[in-house]
């Protein structure tokens, strides 16, 4: 049985991410590693053309269209639940993806695959940093070296917060993360690496 037809029965013939039953093919979610020539059924995905197409060229991504993912980010199978955390993180902008991310819990190595990146562009990105210079990662934990006043929630936070399990934003130098149950976006030279 080839990968296709693996990916047919494992779906119910449907798009893993959306549930259309039209144009389906395979979709290897990247990073692909090179030196094994074999691919395996469970670095791969059953997608849809109108999934397929936003996934390839992210310019023409519809936010609207990712509301399937409140179900199909539940799967059982890794490869799905990294496609729909890498969608979800894409498009967070827009408020109701961060909802979701904040409900989706995934494995440890397969928070690694979905954190993983196969373009080579992201090795050009100014890395973001503490006080302190140290690299900081999505997941760490950081500490607040000042209080910091919150805008629009009215509450300031207080020097020597903990700030656990934080993401990254586009800008290098900001991190997002919640504080007083609040989801914010913090200024990386006011926080310490924990």
């Amino acid at each position: 049985m080839n990968i296709k037809q693996s990916l047919l029965e494992r779906s119910g013939s449907k798009c893993e991410l959306c549930s259309s039953e039209q144009n389906l093919d395979s979709y290897e979610v990247p990073p692909v590693d090179s030196a094994n020539s074999n691919i395996d059924v469970d670095q791969c995905i059953l997608l849809c053309d109108t999934c397929r197409g936003q996934i390839i060229d992210p310019d023409t991504i519809d936010p609207n269209h990712w509301h399937c993912l409140n179900d199909s980010m539940w799967t059982p199978i890794p490869a799905v639940q990294v496609m729909a955390w890498r969608i979800l993180n894409q498009i967070k902008a827009e408020g109701w993806p961060q909802d979701l991310l904040d409900m989706l819990y995934l494995e440890e190595d397969v928070q690694t695959w979905a954190e993983a990146s196969s373009s080579t562009s992201d090795d050009d990105d100014e890395p973001t940093l503490d006080s302190n210079g140290a690299v900081l990662a999505a997941g760490d934990s950081v500490t607040l070296i000042k209080d910091l006043v919150v805008k629009g929630a009215n509450f300031t936070a207080k020097r020597g917060t903990v700030v656990k399990n934080i993401s990254l934003t586009s800008n290098p130098k900001h991190i997002e993360g919640k504080v007083n149950g609040t989801r914010i976006v913090l200024v990386s030279a006011f926080l310490k690496k924990a």
